[in-house]
């Protein structure tokens, strides 16, 4: 496991924006952010979830979150640059940005692949974040250490059997990764990847039905690089995928 003690209050007066804020390790980073003295904006598609999460931030003491309910197989350029520059009228800056938000599709030889559901996972993991850190970079630029976090996986630099179109979204997304870290070097914008891992998490069991889910991690476990990340401590990390396991 990633080690890295945090101190209480580490967030505090930051903004974080999360995608598939929801469920599974979206939903456990906005409610450590939050326990750590952030504001969270949760996105995700369904309004319910990010309703409880928004409640239980709210029983825990942290700061007032908000809620965006956005479906990223839809959503538009011009929903990713309205929410942009919502987000600056709202919170005057965007300290960091948790682009967690996935979809696996199928596990299927590649000579199966359907490419109805090629586009859709294409649009959702790679197209998707595309517009989303566009319309979200000039809220990034105003804050003075600023984040932008993408999720990769295992498969994001080394394809494997079966995995396909998540696969190639993958290795997609830290290309687009590099290039912001590349471009933004030396600034106030550092941008970074996380692997989470085998992560017990509804997507982990899509993936591998007969697995015993209590011999994985929890998505708590690996929670100390997603505070990582985020925290001033690694304003010097940039142009990186990093390993939460």
């Amino acid at each position: 496991m990633f080690e890295y003690q945090y101190e209480e209050n580490c967030l505090t007066g930051k903004t974080i924006l999360i995608t598939g804020a929801g469920d599974g390790i979206g939903k456990q980073a906005a409610l450590t952010y939050s326990q750590l003295g952030a504001t969270v904006i949760l996105l995700g598609r369904t309004v319910n979830k990010l309703e409880q999460v928004y409640d239980e931030i709210i029983a825990q003491g942290g700061p007032e979150p908000a809620i965006v309910p956005l479906d990223l197989k839809g959503a538009t350029k011009q929903h990713y640059i309205d929410m942009g520059q919502t987000i600056v009228e709202q919170f005057g800056q965007l300290d960091g940005a948790l682009l967690n938000a996935s979809m696996l599709g199928e596990l299927t030889p590649f000579s199966q692949i359907h490419e109805q559901i090629f586009d859709e996972v294409m649009q959702v993991n790679v197209k998707a974040q595309f517009l989303l850190a566009q319309g979200i970079l000039p809220a990034l630029k105003l804050a003075p250490k600023a984040s932008l976090v993408f999720t990769s996986s295992g498969v994001g630099n080394k394809g494997r059997a079966f995995w396909g179109a998540y696969s190639m979204s993958k290795f997609a997304t830290e290309s687009m990764m590099q290039i912001i870290a590349d471009e933004y070097e030396a600034s106030n914008l550092r941008c970074n990847a996380i692997n989470p891992g085998a992560t017990r998490t509804s997507m982990r069991a899509s993936a591998y039905p007969a697995e015993d889910k209590e011999t994985l991690a929890t998505p708590l476990d690996i929670m100390p690089l997603y505070v990582y990340l985020m925290s001033d401590d690694s304003a010097d990390i940039n142009g990186e995928v990093l390993k939460a396991q």
